[in-house]
């Protein structure tokens, strides 16, 4: 392949991965009618059509997802080799991708990064803020960050927060009136404000467990968000009931702006984990990230 083609292929490779041009425009820092020009050029040269163009959507076509499949991880080998050059650097440099949900990134990535930071100023950290599971060999992240049930076993994972436990709440001018739940299948006579997630286009069943029983109910209410901070604030104005990581529903337990309920249905899950591919060649910016995340104790 000629030089000038591996740009061309990269530019191809982010319009494949975004299904869209408007936004692989974005992540390359080019005009979306030059990517436009950059890909078809492309398909010209290979002879083959690459993508299947439409007024609402781009796919791969089955040339495409083939490129895709087996020039995209090569491409990625290649530019984690170049950024574990940086280990010949006086100071460790380079950046570092990683999908997290929104809870986990204000109450445990941000606090431990803003101190470390600082002292590594040529490391640079993006962090893409999802609720759903995301395939981050495939979205050429360094790593992710989710709950410890929800990493697949061929990853590498490292705790690195204590365990999760989630809380049923409401406002006090939400329950005047109205009978609290004793059991999880009252939640169905309930106002509740639902989370969707986007991994699977639906919307989070709530669940629940105690003494060996586990239920998972799919609550209904006139409130959906995809993300969990706007389902507390939503709870607070008294909007309906909600199911939320304890630990940013207790500050407001405390002042009597939220109530409890299910208390004893609501077990722990195991703890964020930091995972990252097996075969991965580790820089020393991406092992000193991991070194700052890690669970200490």
């Amino acid at each position: 392949m000629a030089r000038e083609n591996i740009n061309d292929l990269i530019a191809f490779l982010a319009v494949a991965r975004e299904r869209s041009f408007t936004k692989a425009a974005a992540q390359l820092g080019v005009s979306q009618s030059a990517l436009s020009h950059t890909v078809r050029g492309l398909e010209e040269r290979l002879g083959v059509r690459l993508l299947t163009r439409t007024t609402r959507s781009v796919a791969p076509t089955q040339a495409g997802e083939r490129l895709l499949r087996t020039a995209g991880p090569r491409l990625a080998e290649i530019e984690a080799e170049l950024d574990g050059l940086s280990e010949f650097r006086e100071k460790p440099a380079g950046t570092i991708r990683i999908t997290a949900g929104y809870h986990v990134t204000e109450t445990i990535l941000w606090p431990k990064l803003r101190t470390f930071l600082p002292d590594y100023p040529d490391i640079k950290v993006e962090i893409a803020l999802e609720e759903g599971l995301t395939n981050i060999v495939e979205q050429r992240f360094d790593a992710g960050v989710r709950l410890g049930e929800q990493v697949a076993k061929d990853m590498i994972a490292m705790r690195i927060s204590p365990d999760v436990r989630f809380a049923v709440i409401g406002a006090p001018s939400y329950f005047a009136g109205r009978s609290r739940p004793i059991t999880p299948q009252n939640l169905l006579g309930h106002t509740c404000i639902n989370l969707r997630l986007p991994t699977y286009g639906g919307l989070y069943a709530w669940e629940f467990e105690r003494d060996g029983q586990e239920l998972a109910v799919r609550v209904d209410g006139q409130l959906v968000f995809n993300g969990i901070f706007q389902v507390l604030n939503a709870a607070v104005d008294g909007f309906g009931l909600a199911h939320v990581p304890e630990d940013i529903a207790l500050p407001h337990i405390a002042s009597g702006r939220l109530q409890r309920v299910l208390e004893d249905w609501c077990p722990s899950w195991t703890g964020y984990h930091l995972y990252y591919p097996s075969r991965r060649q580790s820089s020393p910016a991406f092992n000193l990230v991991v070194e700052a995340l890690r669970q200490q104790g």
